[in-house]
């Protein structure tokens, strides 16, 4: 894994003014550095300039970037932040149409496999990516984003020039790209944060590179083109045959994802999904006389405070306690304190330069800073309740009357603390149902479907495009902050290729949530964690943290230059601190409720006031 960034402009002679462009590439890879504390590296020519920064998973000793490759009288330059999963079977294959390699890197399978065959040698790949491709014969560059999004790559166009990185840090670490935030960009942080829009950067003129997208930058035009996009087609297999190749795409899914010259990991949360994750690797590393590492995670005195409900039934430990037995993993229980994930706030924001999921976040990157001690790859369970159906609007028939996004259904908690002068001007309302409404729009269907298939069509390509990306954001961000690389098996694109179309009699067989997934584990797992009711990642119950929130933000309140102080209003604030919190409704998912408003709050602040935005009408 690593970070990304460079320029482009087809009139610029950047060699004119070499070493002030060498030092703004340098100050690119300064502040994405995190992401590739191991090793860094910058390429110039006239026209283009690449950077990056590297941690080191494979190919430690010649995998260095910006990887350049000559042919004839062709050179290409590519910069790659991700994992080839595949790479094997395709330099196998390079290799019998007589390509030569001089590393052992998926960077040279990538960028040998393009120059042999252009830009649609990405469809090959099976893996996480984001890459910048330079090709000197044509003088044009080709950015590339994984079909799911799981790697970021941001982009902004200052006239003919093309700027990019892996992160938005990146982009403003460019001479005149500025921190600005407009009606839009308030509307996707109040409307609809923690999530963000797909193809926009929430700051005024950035946007990112879609999933599964190509773009091309040159003298002339540039072009974006979808290589792959999800795609409805009848289901034809049988239950059992379906149970069968369902059980078949997960196993191999992480078999191909174990893929490292290092040590792997996995999280481990005593659930259906990261259990059957750690389940497949521990068997696998058995097999070499080696014992996996494992992970959970918790928070300090839940033991005391926790409260079950219908979002979190059971606490994890038990389950995980039997799953080391079972796999005869190597553990540790990772406990993270409430001033831990209350400072670790700020430091969230610092990862994804936007505010994100408050504690749900700052906790996750606490952890992420400790599995580091240990481990540099870690396989997730990530993925797998938006891809089989998990979360609680897949089942409840309220979602499916509700025309607007299942996880924020209800506006006015959202506008609990803001003033009324913003909610007046924000109409959020209209901006939510928007974005809903263009992905109702693209969802595809068949034309077979009935009107509660196509309703549940929909839920899950809502699911893929915005709740799934934006934890997928949340464990790039949070694990790369730490030098971490987090792997997502069970969001490989094969896999959700195929369970798309698998009808919910099948997907959730005797309204089991889940109930494919737990049929394809029989065998892998202890029947008391294969058939354990969902609880999602834990969050702390104690009432201290949420007390430790209020008082943070009663001092935001009282600085007279707290940028946030003239978006709320600080009656409602007050008000809302003195009343009793509510744990069992969310105004995000599952797990956003009260305290979350307050650390969202906090974030949104911090977040004005580091990068200094500039709030233009």
């Amino acid at each position: 894994m690593c970070g990304i960034a460079g320029f482009y402009n087809p009139n610029a002679d950047y060699l004119n003014e070499k070493p002030k462009w060498q030092e703004v590439l340098e100050r690119m890879n300064r502040v994405q550095k995190r992401r590739g504390p191991d090793d860094e590296g910058i390429w110039l020519n006239r026209r283009c300039g690449l950077a990056h920064v590297r941690l080191e998973i494979i190919d430690l000793v010649t995998g260095q970037q910006p990887m350049i490759k000559q042919q004839d009288n062709r050179e290409c330059t590519i910069v790659f932040n991700g994992e080839i999963y595949n790479m094997n079977q395709l330099k196998a294959d390079l290799i019998a149409e007589g390509a030569v390699f001089r590393t052992t890197s998926d960077t040279e399978v990538i960028l040998e496999g393009y120059m042999r065959h252009g830009k649609d040698y990405v469809k090959q790949l099976n893996g996480i990516f984001a890459i910048a491709i330079w090709d000197s014969s044509t003088e044009q560059i080709h950015l590339f984003r994984d079909r799911l999004g799981v790697k970021p790559l941001f982009y902004t166009l200052q006239g003919n020039t093309l700027v990019f990185a892996s992160e938005i840090k990146g982009l403003f670490a460019y001479p005149g790209v500025k921190p600005l935030l407009d009606h839009d960009g308030l509307c996707e942080i109040f409307a609809l944060g923690p999530a963000k829009s797909y193809g926009k950067g929430v700051f005024k003129n950035i946007y990112e590179v879609l999933p599964g997208y190509c773009m091309t930058f040159c003298k002339n035009f540039n072009t974006t083109e979808a290589y792959w996009k999800l795609e409805s087609r009848p289901h034809e297999d049988s239950m059992e045959k379906t149970i069968e190749k369902t059980a078949w795409l997960v196993e191999d899914a992480v078999k191909m994802q174990m893929l490292s010259d290092i040590p792997i990991s996995t999280f481990l949360s005593g659930g259906v999904d990261s259990s059957l994750v750690t389940a497949i690797c521990a068997k696998e590393l058995k097999k070499h006389g080696k014992v996996l590492n494992t992970f959970s995670f918790d928070f300090q005195n839940n033991d005391k405070y926790f409260q079950s409900n219908s979002f979190q039934p059971s606490q994890d430990r038990p389950y995980v306690e039997q799953m080391i037995v079972h796999c005869g993993t190597n553990h540790r229980f990772l406990e993270c304190t409430n001033r831990e994930q209350l400072e670790c706030l700020y430091k969230a924001v610092d990862a994804r330069d936007l505010p994100c999921m408050a504690d749900v976040e700052s906790s996750m990157l606490y952890f992420c800073s400790k599995v580091t001690d240990y481990n540099k790859v870690t396989l997730t369970g990530e993925c797998a309740d938006e891809i089989f159906g998990g979360y609680p609007w897949f089942h409840n028939p309220k979602a499916f009357q509700t025309d607007a996004f299942p996880w924020s259904a209800n506006m006015e908690p959202r506008q609990t603390l803001l003033s009324d002068e913003l909610i007046r001007s924000l109409n959020m309302e209209e901006y939510a149902h928007a974005a809903y409404e263009k992905t109702i729009r693209e969802t595809p269907v068949l034309a077979e479907d009935s009107p509660e298939e196509k309703r549940r069509r929909e839920i899950a390509y809502l699911n893929l495009r915005w709740f799934m990306v934006t934890l997928l954001d949340r464990m790039d961000r949070t694990s790369m902050y730490n030098g971490l690389e987090a792997r997502v098996p069970l969001a490989d694109h094969r896999i959700v290729e195929y369970v798309f179309n698998i009808p919910w009699q099948m997907k959730c067989p005797d309204g089991i949530v889940k109930g494919l997934l737990r049929h394809a584990g029989e065998g892998l797992l202890p029947k008391e964690i294969l058939w354990r009711r969902k609880s999602p990642y834990p969050k702390t119950y104690d009432p201290s943290y949420e007390q430790m929130l209020g008082s943070r933000l009663k001092e935001v309140l009282d600085s007279p230059n707290a940028p946030i102080r003239t978006l709320l209003d600080a009656k409602k604030v007050r008000a809302f601190l003195n009343s009793p919190s509510d744990y069992g409704k969310p105004w995000y998912g599952q797990l956003m409720a009260g305290p979350q408003m307050l650390a969202y709050m906090l974030q949104i602040n911090y977040w004005l006031e580091k990068y200094q935005i500039q709030i233009i009408q």
